[in-house]
């Protein structure tokens, strides 16, 4: 049982290492672009090319976590398929247009990866076998599991979203901690994926009705997770490794730019722990802000955004204390480095 568990690890660690120099390389190009622009309204044409570029490589991270996964499980003829179907989590597919993120793409690398492996054992002709790894395996796998994708997984969230939306629209007239602590746990649960922007997507539509309060609670949210495994990385760095506080590092210049994905290299290496973390972190800044009246009128999260909060201050605070929180539930939760690589 131990070997198995430490093979997926191995396998996830994989693609994590694949990952990390896309996603740091994007989220900080697109925080450069936002930060000299002041906001989430981008106008100067070096910035915009700026962020251009910056959006390719955080569309390229999803991608890539998946395919290196399916490579590290399948090999060669895992590649492809790996990177084909994580195309598919980080994008909008199905009728719902539903994008699954980074918990789509470690599903479709695992799915790929194994039955790749499982192809690679099919007894074929002899004229076949020097096309298994470079068509029929890439073929079988992608258009197996990308339809089980769409049809089994995209399509019923797709449902789910426009439900949750209107529930969510509905409850912004009730109590304002159960609202709070539900946006924290979903904008900070997938980070970048369905949940998140659900919440996201519902709290923007809200301001242009002129209420900036889900917003306020959003913005708070998306911040504390990047910027909170961040300072964990710097603080408590016999529980990190070198890449992680160097990735830390960009971490949380992403999170002051309102870019929740600069968690998931954290994440990636250990959900268990970092996921139940990070979401109290940001239920807990969400219902401080909440409480606070901490509005925000800008489409964006983090810190960029505090001169057009209403109660700039309490907002601060709130991430403050989410951040806090992250750090504290780390210290507990997060075993040292050496009491990893024993276990």
């Amino acid at each position: 049982m131990n070997k198995s568990l430490n093979q997926i690890k191995n396998h996830a660690m994989t693609g994590v290492s694949y990952m990390i120099p896309t996603i740091t390389v994007g989220g900080i190009l697109l925080a450069i672009a936002l930060a000299f622009s002041g906001g989430a309204d981008v106008t100067n044409p070096l910035l915009v090319n700026i962020m251009t570029i910056g959006s390719a490589g955080m569309a390229l991270f999803v991608p890539v976590l998946a395919g290196y996964i399916s490579y590290s499980i399948a090999g060669r003829p895992g590649l492809v398929p790996g990177l084909v179907l994580g195309y598919l989590a980080a994008n909008p597919v199905g009728d719902g247009k539903i994008s699954t993120g980074f918990l789509g793409g470690l599903l479709m690398g695992f799915a790929a990866g194994y039955l790749a492996k499982w192809v690679k054992t099919w007894k074929v002709p002899a004229f076949l076998k020097p096309l298994m790894p470079i068509i029929i395996i890439p073929l079988v796998v992608a258009i197996v599991i990308g339809l089980l994708y769409i049809y089994v997984v995209a399509a019923p969230l797709g449902s789910a979203d426009k439900f949750i939306q209107i529930w969510l629209k509905s409850m912004s007239t009730g109590s304002t901690v159960l609202l709070s602590i539900i946006i924290g746990c979903m904008i900070s649960f997938d980070m970048g994926g369905v949940m998140n922007k659900i919440a996201y997507t519902t709290a923007v539509a809200l301001i242009s009705t002129g209420d900036g309060s889900l917003m306020g609670m959003a913005g708070v949210a998306i911040c504390i997770p990047p910027i909170g495994l961040g300072v964990a990385s710097l603080v408590l760095k016999h529980k990190f490794s070198d890449d992680e506080r160097e990735s830390g590092k960009a971490a949380i210049v992403m999170g002051a730019c309102g870019i929740t994905e600069g968690a998931i290299p954290f994440a990636a290496t250990d959900p268990l722990r970092v996921i139940p973390s990070i979401m109290l972190g940001s239920a807990i800044g969400s219902v401080i802000a909440g409480l606070a009246g901490a509005a925000d009128m800008a489409p964006l999260g983090g810190l960029l955004v505090l001169p057009v909060v209403h109660r700039p201050l309490m907002y601060f605070f709130a991430v403050l204390v989410g951040v806090a929180v992250v750090v504290l539930m780390m210290a507990i939760l997060k075993k040292t480095i050496k009491q990893d690589m024993d276990a």
